[in-house]
């Protein structure tokens, strides 16, 4: 199953076999978003205000129960960041395109995406992995839980 989840995934770069030699060679490929998916790129404390904790594990567990599909982790200087994969032309993509906090990034971009068996740190990996080639998070649960996430940090803020 993990062969035709990362044949689907190397079918978004130009030149499938790239992918799969970065994921070789780095373990991580650069893949350009727009054409096979998307990604709606969420702050770490946006998702830990949702999830209530930081503990890489409880958060995967929550994000898999509230998206549905596929989410990488990411560590930047500035914190941590998740990706869900989405369709391009979802319906989530006028609401959240625009937003600073939570963008919704496809042509133009090249998000890493880590190998099919990168589940745990260090470096990129997968939270929640692919079931199936073909799987993304469902627009509406990526809105609701971007929307509680803005909501739970402004009460936090207020208090």
């Amino acid at each position: 199953m993990d062969r035709l989840i990362s044949e689907w995934l190397a079918r978004a770069h130009p030149v499938p076999q790239r992918a799969r030699a970065e994921w070789s060679n780095q373990g991580v490929a650069l893949l350009p978003l727009g054409d096979l998916f998307a990604a709606v790129r969420l702050p770490g404390d946006l998702v830990c205000a949702v999830v209530g904790c930081e503990e890489p594990d409880q958060v995967a567990i929550a994000l898999d129960e509230l998206l549905h599909g596929p989410v990488i982790h990411d560590h930047r200087s500035t914190g941590a960041t998740y990706y869900a994969l989405i369709n391009w032309g979802a319906g989530v993509i006028q609401q959240v395109d625009q937003d600073e906090d939570a963008p919704c990034l496809g042509k133009g971009t090249y998000l890493g995406v880590p190998r099919i068996d990168r589940r745990k740190p260090p470096g990129t990996y997968w939270a929640v992995p692919p079931r199936y080639d073909g799987d993304l998070c469902r627009p509406s649960a990526v809105r609701s839980l971007v929307s509680t996430g803005r909501r739970k940090l402004a009460q936090h803020a207020t208090a």
